[in-house]
């Protein structure tokens, strides 16, 4: 999801903000500016609609969430509300929750979408309400009005070049298994093409998945269904797209019997932090939720007061339906027991402690996290 491994903190430059206004007709124009005098006037008693996909990965309850909540106090003297809705990865759902948050008149939406072509219609209702909408970790359809996430591509790199350190000098003569995420998520077809541009010529893929809804049992089910076709010998490293799926697959290689194959994974998820420990998944792509979280909350309270992006956003993306949208990535770094240290601890989301608790601990000490 971004340029280069860098640390998790990121400096977030102003840059130039290029807006394009198509003339409507008069009655078009004397509505956009109806809206923008209406949003110009808001204060800091503003409502911020949140919409999250799912709760099957336990970044967006436990990170996401509460950290959008604290940013929008912050920045409105505690006055600003955040109306909060997940859609469990049910993209109807979700359609449903974005008319909800349009009937209670938010005065900003930030959507991370389940579909994001599903929430084009949603998102353009939204717009014509007058709610500004921030595309948050995935690039939703429709007139979004910025955008902040990963650099998608670069996650998958950073997983796929992990895997080709850890198979080494056999990697040329080893066949992996690529468990990319779900086929209605457009992050996932970025890590996928991040993690071929790494992989292909270097390394034969035997068999590869899009998993359906990223649930783990799905991907569990293909895993099953790879050694069954490709054979429990025959198979080096699995590529997974992020750690919920990689304990899916961990658990089909433990019961075919398979063992010491580096596994990827990605959100560094406790379980997945706890299983690279142990040495039973090789790595995974650590994320700065709090920057992302803090950046998708200035957004909304900016969008919500009717004032610029220009000092936050410091880049712009394209969607199919929207061009130029104001944008913000946010840096990644590949997470190995080398540098769990200076990652999740040393960013605060999760402790020695948390980590090493009870039948991990043997395994911490090994590696020297104490």
């Amino acid at each position: 999801m971004n340029t280069r491994m860098r640390r998790a903190a990121v400096a977030i430059a102003a840059g130039a903000m290029a807006v394009s206004l198509a003339a409507c007709g008069s009655a078009k124009e004397s509505s956009d500016n109806k809206d923008s005098d209406s949003a110009a006037k808001k204060g800091d008693d503003i409502k911020v609609g949140l919409l999250l996909p799912e709760n099957q990965t336990a970044r967006y309850e436990k990170f996401d969430k509460p950290m959008i909540e604290k940013k929008v106090k912050e920045l409105t003297n505690n006055k600003g509300e955040v109306v909060y809705a997940n859609a469990k990865q049910d993209a109807s759902l979700q359609n449903q929750q974005v008319d909800t948050m349009v009937t209670n008149k938010v005065d900003v939406l930030i959507l991370d979408a389940v579909d994001y072509k599903a929430i084009a219609g949603s998102v353009k209702k939204a717009k014509d309400a007058g709610i500004k909408v921030v595309a948050f970790d995935r690039l939703a359809e429709g007139p979004i009005d910025a955008y902040t996430s990963f650099d998608n591509v670069t996650v998958g790199k950073t997983q796929g070049e992990a895997l080709l350190k850890a198979l080494g000098d056999k990697a040329k003569d080893s066949q992996v298994v690529m468990m990319n995420g779900s086929s209605t998520d457009p992050n996932a077809a970025q890590f996928k093409e991040g993690a071929h541009s790494a992989l292909d010529g270097k390394v034969k893929v035997g068999r590869e998945y899009d998993t359906k809804e990223w649930k783990p049992e799905n991907a569990n089910a293909n895993m099953e269904g790879a050694i069954s076709a490709l054979g429990k010998d025959k198979i080096a490293g699995v590529y997974s797209a992020n750690d919920g799926m990689a304990g899916g697959i961990i658990t089909a290689l433990k019961a075919a019997g398979i063992a010491d194959i580096p596994v990827t994974g990605q959100d560094a998820e406790l379980a997945g932090v706890q299983r690279i420990v142990t040495g039973e998944q090789y790595m995974s792509v650590f994320k700065s939720y709090p920057k992302e979280a803090e950046v998708a909350a200035e957004m909304a309270v900016k969008l919500a007061k009717g004032e610029s992006l220009d000092s936050i956003a410091n880049d712009k993306v394209d969607s199919e339906s929207a061009k130029g949208v104001p944008a913000v990535i946010v840096p990644v770094v590949s997470l190995t027991k080398d540098n769990i240290k200076e990652t999740v601890i040393k960013d605060g989301f999760y402790t020695i402690d948390e980590i090493c608790a009870g039948k991990y601990k043997a395994a911490c000490d090994k590696i020297g996290l104490k």
